[in-house]
């Protein structure tokens, strides 16, 4: 079997390749040459220079898998990948401690004033009073995202004394006690700590989750850092605060918009008091090797035919199985999606429940499509079929699968119920045709295209409600794509579900929620899985 290495893959990881396959290294190849070339191969590795589009995947006739020697899987085309019948897989933990470290280095950077001490030195000037900085001792540390790196980081802040309070939907007590922090809300992380650091994915809930409303809420003296996805603080605003001195100080490794240069204008660079770096997180000799042998040792087993842990793309399944489940795939993650939507406070367990027709096959996988959509939406990297009953184990959270032959009024019925702080949230689902429906939420029964963006609300049953609702996604010029009003044998309440095509300001979702008559209004965003 033929490998093709490509964009700089360590020398370690083309070693240990060679001992089992023909290995052909090609850095910095042209986008022509790999469509003329990819037929030969079996395996392709890649960092992120090389474009695995749909157009080379059609050509690689032989090829097997794809390997992406890094976290991130934006240049690999996973759905064609997919089609092909091609794994695709990454290394999600090699560069973990080189990311962990990078985010304590900005931060004592940060706080004794290292990078521009330096470059002042270097000037042949003296400013000892000028740059008095201070110490991480006794601050508070809000990490935003308890994942790998959150973790890691949390982990050495406590190892320097400092006390460290954490926001992530999906860590619990007695995780968080393991771990030696405090579980906040986001607010509350925002107005008592002294430090913040970011540890999210982007995704379409978290760009943008640190702007000025937030910091306005801060504490004086507060000072940030994101080594983690450009987006999650407003890179305009941080500018701003920190101008104004609302923020003391911010550390930033990623951004908006890489590489910054001055052809792509930054509202960062230039800022005293803001210390960046070029997207250095992951970039050590040792984080560079760890990465390449993880994969090639994915490659490895792959080209073996056996099983392999960092998949980022759907797991082998028999044919019989995967006819009869594909359907479903969607339908189980956006169930698990809409549940964690509801949810109030971290998840405890999450039953999923097959009844009917699809009861009679292994349904596994689709327990696991579930668990995805429940974890993608706020998880720390990507969240895939073979990875997310690891993550929600590492979360402390219970998974249960049953099984009935009796689906009531359907041939076939998926329900997805998670316990969060103390409470049940329900939502069940089945396909009619082709396509994927929500048929029930916490005991309504409704009629719902989950695939956009819903808002669920549910409120008084009386007349007026939906009208005021409606006349509030007018003025804010959102448009309705659907409404269904869904009812339950308690005749006074009903619950109320809008499609809504475009997003929606947390202005007017908290309008919406101060109504009299609503009870709650939650946005449950499709996109983010």
């Amino acid at each position: 079997m033929k490998v093709l290495a490509a964009d700089g893959i360590s020398p370690k990881g083309i070693e240990l390749l060679q001992k089992e396959f023909d290995v052909v290294v090609k850095d910095k190849l042209p986008k022509e040459e790999l469509l003329e070339i990819i037929p030969e191969f079996d395996a392709l590795l890649v960092r992120s220079a090389s474009k695995v589009t749909k157009e080379v995947i059609d050509r690689a006739t032989n090829l097997k898998i794809i390997g992406r020697a890094g976290v991130g899987v934006d240049n690999i085309d996973i759905p064609a990948a997919t089609a092909r019948g091609i794994i695709v897989i990454n290394s999600p933990g090699g560069n973990t401690i080189a990311a962990t470290e990078h985010t304590m280095a900005m931060m004592l950077a940060m706080s004794r004033n290292i990078p521009i001490a330096n470059e002042t030195m270097q000037k042949g000037e003296w400013n000892r009073k000028k740059y008095v900085g201070v110490e991480l001792r006794g601050k508070t540390l809000g990490v935003v995202g308890m994942g790998r790196i959150g973790s890691g980081v949390a982990k050495r802040a406590l190892a320097f004394e400092m006390n460290v309070i954490a926001y992530d939907p999906y860590i619990n007590e007695e995780r968080a006690k393991a771990l030696g922090v405090k579980v906040v809300t986001l607010d509350e992380l925002v107005e008592t700590a002294d430090f913040i650091t970011v540890h999210m994915p982007l995704t379409p809930d978290t760009k943008g989750m640190i702007g000025m409303e937030q910091m306005k809420k801060m504490k004086k003296g507060v000072r940030l850092v994101n080594c983690a996805r450009g987006g999650i603080i407003v890179e305009e605003d941080l500018a701003e605060a920190v101008k104004q001195g609302l923020v003391a100080g911010a550390a930033i490794d990623v951004y908006t918009s890489e590489p910054v240069d001055k052809e792509h204008p930054n509202p960062l660079v230039g800022v005293p008091g803001i210390f960046l770096t070029p997207h250095l997180g992951a970039s050590t000799v040792e984080a560079q090797i760890g990465v390449s042998l993880d994969v090639a040792q994915g490659v490895i087993a792959a080209l073996h035919g056996q099983p392999v842990a960092t998949a980022v793309n759907m797991a082998p399944v028999s044919p019989e199985v995967m006819k009869v489940i594909a359907p479903y795939l969607t339908l189980a993650e956006r169930l698990g999606c809409t549940v964690t939507g509801l949810a109030d406070g971290p998840v405890e367990s999450v039953e999923v429940k097959f009844e009917g027709e699809i009861a009679d096959v292994n349904t596994t996988l689709l327990t696991t499509a579930a668990v995805k959509g429940m974890l993608s939406p706020v998880m720390e990297g990507e969240v895939n079929y073979v990875n997310a009953p690891g993550l929600a184990k590492e979360r402390g959270i219970k998974v249960v699968e049953k099984k009935e032959k009796d689906a009531g009024s359907f041939q076939t019925l998926i329900s997805v119920t998670v316990k969060a702080g103390g409470k049940e949230v329900e939502a069940s689902g089945t396909l009619f045709g082709d396509e994927g429906r929500i048929v029930t939420i916490n005991g309504f029964r409704v009629d719902v295209d989950p695939h956009k963006r819903i808002l669920v609300m549910p409120h008084i049953n009386r007349p007026g409600v939906i009208g005021t609702i409606g006349s509030i996604m007018g003025n804010a010029h959102i448009n309705i794509g659907g409404m269904q009003v869904g009812g339950t044998k308690d005749q006074e309440t009903n619950l109320m579900v809008l499609t809504i095509d475009d997003d929606i300001p947390e202005n007017v979702v908290n309008t919406i929620k101060s109504l009299d008559g609503i009870f709650d209004a939650k946005l449950v965003n499709f996109y983010a899985i």
